[in-house]
């Protein structure tokens, strides 16, 4: 991915009003650690990722466990630089369930999957949306402005952290 691309995502999703950490994959699980608010949900991280969520983090939520917590972690495999917007797919271990119920939703995207628009999002991602699946495009935290003043947190997230896992050179 092109450094361009990289800033463009950082800043747009900042002035989305969401934190980006740029780490590299071995700093990953501590940098999480570091966000997270307990009780906390998550969906453990593709195999090929090579990183694993903090032992503070509950995999298999109950419905009262989801509801009862402050912080949920999830895989993006997918961003897009022009909108600071993380993809997150419909998933068997509940993803989109998890950014949206706790107060933090803490996105792990690795910089390979961070596209610089929409077109390129829908190059790579519309193949599986025509064959039936679904994906939710966050974009910072919930907000909405229905009744007048800015509300953040409406229907979702108050705080969006997003942790971008980016290979370093040494």
């Amino acid at each position: 991915m092109s450094a361009d691309t990289l800033s463009a995502f950082v800043a747009n999703a900042e002035r989305h009003h969401t934190t980006v950490h740029r780490v590299a994959p071995g700093d990953a699980t501590a940098t999480i650690a570091s966000l997270v608010d307990p009780p906390a949900v998550g969906v453990a991280f593709p195999s090929p990722w090579d990183v694993d969520l903090p032992n503070s983090v509950d995999t298999d939520p109950t419905p009262a466990n989801l509801d009862a917590a402050a912080t949920g972690v999830t895989a993006a495999r997918l961003a897009i630089a022009d909108y600071g917007t993380v993809v997150l797919e419909a998933d068997a271990a509940g993803s989109e369930s998890i950014s949206l119920f706790p107060e933090r939703h803490v996105a792990v995207v690795r910089a390979d999957d961070v596209v610089p628009g929409m077109r390129e999002a829908i190059e790579r991602l519309g193949g599986r949306l025509r064959d039936g699946a679904s994906a939710v495009l966050a974009t910072g935290p919930s907000a909405t402005a229905d009744m007048g003043d800015l509300v953040i947190g409406a229907h979702g997230p108050r705080e969006v952290e997003i942790v971008l896992l980016e290979e370093r050179d040494e």
